[in-house]
């Protein structure tokens, strides 16, 4: 029952960041006239072309692409992916319909900035569920698949021709605020994927590891790994402690380390996400042996 109410949750919210997405393109992108990329910024250069309405296309494209996935990839491929082929342009349908011709604003400005926003916050919400936004996802996993092209260089090139081919019935002024979408909206996407999962690791070189190994387990409750190293100057065996801690507890931990040994050598490096006991498991407490 726990896996099938997680896995229900997972898809509404899947659901909730193509609405999300839906939003940002219906209020924002399409009455700002700004382009994009993706399936959005094709539908967009095809609906100012042959005046075929977004929505019609953005769907009809990413049935087609779900349809070469599921073949391509297979079932699994298709059930995590088949939400986003059909919400987004539902979501997209409904809510152009229902706002008709409302604007919360003309200025382009802010129509770059929060549609940005809404992109990126509504595709980091996809992915980390473990989904895919379908549509142009797909071609790149494709290249991937057959010919081992990374699939970050193909989005990359991708996304560069949709923004040519719009350019080419674009002013520059649509050009240069479309750049700035990008980089809006890839910011956010980052912020969203390391919400939550960035962590804190704290390197240390002391006279006094051992109270500082037992200060770190007792006073901040995080495990360490003791790594056996070398100075470089005296050639001296030495050893190093290794721990992660969260955002909160990186001030209390550094203070903790000086108060042990005020001339501790202390590296710190942010971590983009760990995994394990402590943080994506539960803690467990061992007895050490005697």
């Amino acid at each position: 029952m726990n896996k099938f109410l997680k896995r229900v949750a997972e898809t509404l919210l899947v659901i909730l960041g193509n609405c999300l997405y839906a939003f940002g393109v219906a209020m924002f992108i399409i009455p700002g006239g700004l382009i994009t990329g993706g399936t959005t910024g094709i539908g967009l250069f095809v609906a100012d072309v042959t005046g075929l309405p977004v929505t019609a296309f953005v769907f009809a494209f990413n049935i087609l692409m779900f349809l070469i996935g599921f073949f391509v990839f297979g079932k699994k491929f298709a059930a995590n992916t088949i939400v986003s082929t059909l919400s987004y342009p539902v979501a997209l349908e409904i809510i152009t319909r229902l706002l008709g011709t409302y604007r919360l604003t003309d200025d382009m400005i802010l129509c770059m900035i929060f549609g940005g926003i809404c992109i990126g916050a509504a595709i980091g919400i996809v992915i980390r569920m473990g989904a895919s936004t379908g549509g142009m996802d797909i071609p790149p996993l494709v290249l991937n698949r057959y010919f081992k092209i990374p699939v970050s260089a193909s989005i990359y090139v991708f996304d560069m021709m949709i923004l040519l081919l719009q350019a080419s019935r674009s002013s520059g002024e649509q050009i240069l605020y479309g750049i700035l979408l990008v980089i809006v909206y890839s910011t956010v996407l980052d912020k969203c994927l390391m919400v939550g999962t960035a962590k804190m690791q704290i390197k240390v070189v002391s006279d006094k590891i051992e109270d500082i190994r037992h200060a770190i387990l007792m006073d901040i409750d995080r495990g360490v790994t003791m790594i056996n190293s070398e100075t470089g100057y005296m050639k001296q065996e030495t050893q190093m402690l290794l721990t992660v801690v969260s955002m909160r507890e990186l001030s209390r931990t550094e203070k903790l380390i000086h108060s042990v040994d005020a001339d501790a050598f202390v590296i710190i490096n942010r971590v983009s996400e760990v995994s394990g006991r402590g943080f994506s498991s539960k803690k467990r407490y061992l007895e050490k042996e005697q």
